[in-house]
């Protein structure tokens, strides 16, 4: 199966895709939560979250088989991966070294983290081993 990816310097997303991933990211606290979204022309459509095999609150690597059924489903919707998204719940605010070496996929990565007892969000692009930020739009639902 090749899949598509959408290259974007920014992300429109809605505040209902935000709260399902910040949900997905307070639930699975204290470990890393991770998850993809599909969408077209930098614009997201569908938030997937995927189980992190390493149960870890410093790590995550996708389970192969529930993200191999996320790539399905965004490829049977004609929709395109168009970020990936994980979080921090113990910090940094940006992506770790870690992160930066194992960016797999040339999207946004969508990074959550705790500041001050609350979720914050932060969009990257990752290339030739540089994380550089990206705008974020959210948008009213509807």
């Amino acid at each position: 199966m090749a899949a598509d990816f959408s290259p974007t310097e920014n992300l429109i997303l809605t505040t209902v895709q935000v709260q399902a991933m910040r949900r997905h990211v307070g639930r699975r606290a204290p470990q890393e939560a991770c998850g993809l979204v599909g969408g077209r022309g930098g614009r997201a459509e569908l938030v997937l979250p995927v189980p992190n095999a390493d149960r870890s609150p410093v790590r995550f690597h996708m389970e192969p088989h529930a993200q191999l059924r996320a790539f399905q489903r965004l490829e049977a919707q004609g929709l395109e991966l168009v970020a990936v998204y994980h979080s921090h719940p113990e910090g940094p605010d940006r992506p770790s070294a870690t992160d930066v070496a194992e960016a797999a996929y040339p999207v946004v990565n969508l990074l959550w983290y705790r500041q001050t007892g609350r979720w914050r969000l932060r969009g990257f692009r990752i290339q030739a081993g540089r994380a550089s930020e990206v705008s974020l739009e959210i948008l009213p639902a509807g």
